[in-house]
């Protein structure tokens, strides 16, 4: 199989990808890091047993503003590594999973569950690929050193995509402090390069749908309504409930693998993570209305609708919308508002022709 920096410079003479110098510097280096990779003896043989364990390659910490390709190209490197087992996950789902076997270790008394949990998943996963590193939450920003402290030691191998450069993560978080070894980490133990493009490539594939409609008006209310209909051949949804880490979470309209709520159903309550993650796993469509102005007084609700977007489109579920306020004026400032440009740029590839695939009226 060609090596990914071949594959990178096929598909930009094909057509497929815009040849990009930043990109090409870093396929590069994922292609050297994938030999390395692949020439580390496979764990649990007999001639592997007698040998000192090698010293695995650093793994990448990669970092640029918001669609430069920076997931592409990981996706990319983990299509050409051989080397197994592997893993490919968005972070914010790593660390969801993360959280549930801390719980099950804990519920069996275990003194101090992040050791065995970093072991358990070093042997699932000996190459670990990331995307979108992003700590927002207290309860991550505590434990993601020492869990990849102990990743690191069983010989995992990490490649992260992150829009912050190290010294960014986390910035204004409670007890930052202690979060600061984390940092120091990430720049002592890992290859740190920034995709430097100055283009963003997700504006160039949209191709504006009404899909985000603004203001809310009764107009605009129409118009989802009618969406709606034409994606579900139903007036109104039923109500469903979808488990989630043994309780419920009540969606008020489901039909045809669609799924409506308020904006205040799912960010002024006290949702995360592993809720949109259900979501996203149970529905192809989300309908959210009345999405309002939100100012620094609202950086929970903020928060909560970062993570919303960040799950929707890591599993390119469609996303159909009635909005206040454009989305570059949905959270000018507050607390982590610099943050908010990702979701922005989310926001807008989604409303995109290629986002949904044909045209809703061909749905």
């Amino acid at each position: 199989m060609a090596g990914l920096l071949s594959d990178y410079e096929a598909r930009c003479a094909l057509g497929e990808i815009r040849a990009d110098t930043a990109q090409r510097v870093v396929a590069s280096r994922l292609d050297q890091l994938a030999a390395k990779i692949d020439t580390m003896p496979k764990s649990g043989g007999f001639l592997a047993r007698l040998r000192k364990p090698a010293e695995p390659p650093k793994g990448l910490y990669i970092h640029g503003d918001v669609g430069r390709g920076k997931t592409m190209l990981m996706d990319l490197f983990h299509a050409h590594t051989t080397f197994a087992p592997k893993r490919r996950v968005h972070f914010h789902a790593f660390m969801q999973d993360v959280h549930g076997r801390l719980h099950t270790a804990r519920k069996s008394r275990v003194q101090d569950a992040i050791g065995p949990v970093a072991k358990a998943i070093a042997a699932e996963a000996r190459l670990l690929c990331l995307d979108e590193m992003q700590i927002t939450d207290i309860a991550d920003a505590m434990i993601v050193g020492r869990l990849f402290e102990g990743l690191l030691a069983a010989g995992t191998v990490i490649v992260t995509t992150s829009n912050l450069a190290p010294p960014d993560l986390y910035r204004d978080g409670l007890n930052r402090q202690l979060f600061l070894p984390f940092i120091k980490l990430i720049t002592t133990r890992f290859d740190v390069i920034a995709l430097e493009s100055d283009t963003d490539y997700r504006l160039g594939r949209v191709k504006a749908h009404e899909t985000f409609l603004t203001p809310i008006s009764p107009e605009t209310g129409a118009l989802l309504q009618d969406l709606w209909q034409r994606l579900t051949d139903t007036e109104r949804g039923d109500p469903v409930e979808i488990s989630v880490m043994g309780r419920k979470l009540h969606v008020p309209q489901a039909a045809h693998a669609c799924a409506r709520f308020t904006f205040a159903d799912l960010c002024e309550k006290p949702l995360g993570p592993p809720d949109y993650l259900a979501l996203a796993h149970n529905f192809r469509t989300v309908f959210v209305e009345r999405i309002p102005a939100l100012g620094p007084e609202r950086r929970n609700e903020a928060r909560r609708f970062v993570l919303l977007i960040d799950t929707l489109y890591d599993a390119r579920v469609r996303f159909v919308a009635t909005s206040a306020q454009a989305p570059d004026a949905i959270y000018p400032s507050g607390d982590h508002a610099f943050e908010f440009g990702r979701t922005v740029s989310r926001l807008k590839e989604m409303q995109s022709a290629a986002w949904w695939g044909k045209k809703i009226a061909e749905t």
